[in-house]
């Protein structure tokens, strides 16, 4: 029987957790983790995302604010808006939401964040420190949050995170989002790891390899049932919008879930997987990143 993996449930978990931490903190030295978020423009999926984040914050204590700029900003103004959060010291964690309007470089505005108040992990610095682990993640790393996530999802799965050692891992999709950090934190904890892409080869084969399966390609239900091994474990990142002959749509991930169910061990499903434990993995970075800056500042 297949065991559907209730991220819900485990992101709820961790934000009861963060949610006591971050009352201690602010009762035993006064101190509130603050997380600032920047909307450029008026994208609807990314208005509702931000939304979420900010509710989650609010929820366990974290000073979360959004500011929503017009998407015909000029880049300067971003920066400087990065800028004047990189030295407020009440200003932990800092999120610009992508995507960004064409005129604005996405890659200049993630370099211009201070790595320590990273908190998406997307920095040049934290991502070439991701690379380079030779282990598991000391805890001040700031880890992107959805491949963060889905290896919660993993230990929740296989109850511990060392049953990873020596398995088959494919990461389907390379983006430097969720792919390839992804696949390196597979690696960190010794799985053995291909990642595949749209160039690859017979991906089919390549999936049934696979003890592990972590999909994030953005394509619906691309993944079907006949292409996953037995008793594997599959974490479904991909989160599309299908519609219906009637006009009516639904959400579907990657993976075709019903073909899915009955053959593997354990699967996300979308909605209610891997999305909640984003947001959740987002305000634990957050209080990371402002424990990381009190020891700093002594």
């Amino acid at each position: 029987m297949t065991r559907v993996i209730d991220g819900r449930a485990l992101a709820a978990r961790l934000r009861a957790r963060l949610a006591a931490e971050v009352a201690a903190l602010r009762a035993g030295r006064g101190i509130v983790p603050g997380l600032r978020v920047l909307l450029v423009g008026e994208d609807p999926a990314s208005a509702a995302y931000v939304r979420t984040k900010e509710k989650m914050a609010r929820e366990v204590g974290i000073d979360g604010r959004v500011v929503r700029l017009p998407s015909e900003v000029s880049e300067a103004e971003v920066l400087a808006r990065v800028a004047a959060w990189n030295a407020d010291p009440a200003v932990h964690g800092i999120l610009v939401q992508l995507p960004l309007p064409a005129h604005i470089r996405t890659r200049s505005v993630l370099e211009a964040i201070d790595p320590a108040k990273d908190v998406d992990g997307f920095h040049p610095l934290n991502a070439g420190r991701l690379a380079t682990l030779s282990g598991p993640p000391p805890e001040e790393l700031l880890v992107p949050c959805t491949p963060r996530g889905c290896l919660l999802l993993l230990e929740e799965a296989l109850g511990d995170l060392s049953a990873l050692r020596g398995k088959r891992a494919l990461v389907l999709g390379r983006s430097t989002i969720v792919g390839r950090p992804m696949a390196a934190l597979l690696l960190a904890h010794d799985a053995t790891v291909t990642i595949a892409h749209s160039r690859s080869r017979d991906l089919a084969e390549e999936c049934r390899r696979a003890e592990i399966l972590v999909v994030a390609v953005g394509r619906p239900e691309l993944v079907r049932g006949g292409w996953l091994a037995p008793d594997s474990v599959v974490i479904d990142v991909g989160i599309n919008r299908v519609g219906a002959a009637d006009g009516t749509s639904r959400l579907v991930g990657d993976v075709a879930f019903a073909e899915a169910l009955g053959r593997v061990a354990a699967i996300t499903p979308v909605p209610g997987g891997v999305g909640p434990m984003t947001v959740a993995c987002l305000l634990d970075n957050t209080l990371r990143a402002c424990r990381r800056q009190l020891v700093v500042e002594g």
